[in-house]
């Protein structure tokens, strides 16, 4: 795709995040199609020219996306054999691909330090993961961009919520999080700016212990923990330099990087709006 044309976006697995970046790619007049494996329940909020049949699993779906556009993949690139099979059945250099990864695919051993060592791009990764696999194979024979994505949060995903319903608790773990709208930035940053083959680690920078976000939880909102949650791991710490360039090059910074005032719009927003999670 010449990049001086119209930017042609398509989204392999419009979920969460990927609603997000549909909404961002639209107001900035991308041409973007949105996938599903069930289009026309979960895809209500697109056009049905712009909505995409499509499920990895069934290789029926795979010719009906458009050829030569650029591609965020929004789900785990697994099986290894099918992501690679569909990497060359539908040519996906022709345009650039960004995939979203995880943090966890850092192969992170027992450490005593407390606060853990930070970690960047440079780190060894889990290999025995499939996904990690089928990344890998994307980034270093397709010039796929990976991000290595912390713990999503936003308007229906509340952490707020997670320490209500006990998934969480005033642990000692470090958590990394990126709020969804700056996720979303992200990616078309990394779309348009990115490295081919690059990694970047995207996180909004502050790692906590989930023991301070329960201390916020419970100062500021008034909402105490269901029970303690036991774990022996010290969680990590992720270092976001490489990506903070890239959005600086890009002039696009992270909004959300003060988690009280992003709990405070999250709960504005759940408030006075019908969220689907």
């Amino acid at each position: 795709m010449n990049e001086q044309t119209q930017r042609e976006l398509v989204i392999l697995g419009t979920g969460y995040t990927g609603r997000a970046v549909y909404k961002k790619a639209i107001s900035r007049r991308w041409l973007t199609w949105a996938t599903s494996r069930a289009p026309t329940t979960h895809l209500n909020f697109v056009p049905p020219e712009r909505r995409i049949h499509f499920d990895l699993s069934d290789r029926t779906t795979w010719s009906n996306l458009p050829h030569d556009c650029d591609l965020l993949w929004c789900f785990p690139a697994e099986p290894f054999e099918l992501v690679r099979e569909f990497a060359r059945a539908i040519n996906v250099v022709a345009g650039r691909l960004v995939v979203l990864g995880s943090t966890s695919a850092y192969h992170t051993g027992p450490s005593g330090e407390d606060p853990p060592p930070w970690i960047d791009e440079t780190a060894p990764l889990d290999q025995t993961k499939a996904r990690v696999q089928g990344e890998e194979f994307l980034r270093t024979t397709c010039g796929a961009i990976i991000l290595r994505v912390a713990g999503i949060y936003g308007p229906g995903r509340n952490p707020l919520t997670w320490i209500k319903r006990g998934r969480v608790g005033p642990s000692r773990k470090y958590v990394n999080l990126i709020h969804v709208d700056d996720l979303a930035e992200v990616c078309l940053a990394t779309l348009t700016s990115g490295g081919r083959g690059e990694i970047y680690n995207v996180s909004d920078g502050v790692p906590r212990t989930w023991q301070d976000i329960c201390h916020l939880a419970r100062e500021r909102f008034g909402i105490h923990p269901v029970g303690d949650v036991d774990t022996d791991s010290a969680g990590k710490r992720i270092d976001n330099s490489k990506l903070l360039a890239l959005l600086a090059r890009a002039g696009t910074p992270l909004l959300y990087t003060d988690l009280r005032q992003s709990l405070d719009h999250i709960v504005a927003v759940e408030a006075s709006t019908e969220v689907t999670p």
